[in-house]
């Protein structure tokens, strides 16, 4: 692929996640974003349609993933590095919601911190920031 087409996905990849960031107040429902936003160590929780939550961080976890494997095969144009990041981000997924589904039955009792982070490991394409170094490192060390 031309270095030039390259860098064009890139940025409309990347463009992509800007939209899903700017849109995401709009598109999906959080109620977790204004409780962790505002003074969330002297409040109690929101009340949580749980089931729409979930489905709404999928939808954005999904999202993010797709742009995330479509950044991935520009870079890298490899089906095993593709292979990889569908089977890593399903596990990822499972985990990390399970454990979020875990600490929101707890409403958070042992503090506030861990479902902060999980949650934005779900609803951010936090994952891409490891993947990428680590597919380059080991193209480079075959090289």
């Amino acid at each position: 692929m031309n270095k030039y087409v390259k860098i064009t996905f890139l940025g409309i990849l990347f463009s992509l996640f800007l939209i899903i960031r700017a849109y995401g107040k709009v598109v999906f429902y959080d109620p977790l974003a204004v409780y962790f936003k505002n003074d969330y160590l002297h409040t109690s929780l929101p009340k949580i349609d749980t089931w729409h939550l979930l489905m709404h961080m999928l939808y954005r976890y999904i999202l993010n993933s797709l742009v995330s494997l479509g950044i991935i095969w520009v870079v890298f144009q490899k089906k095993e590095y593709l292979k990889f990041s569908i089977v890593f981000f399903t596990i990822a997924f499972i985990i990390l919601i399970a454990a979020f589904v875990f600490l929101l039955r707890n409403n958070f009792a042992d503090g506030y911190l861990l479902p902060f982070y999980v949650r934005r490991f779900i609803i951010h394409p936090l994952f891409l920031l490891l993947l990428l170094p680590a597919f380059y490192y080991q193209r480079l060390s075959k090289e």
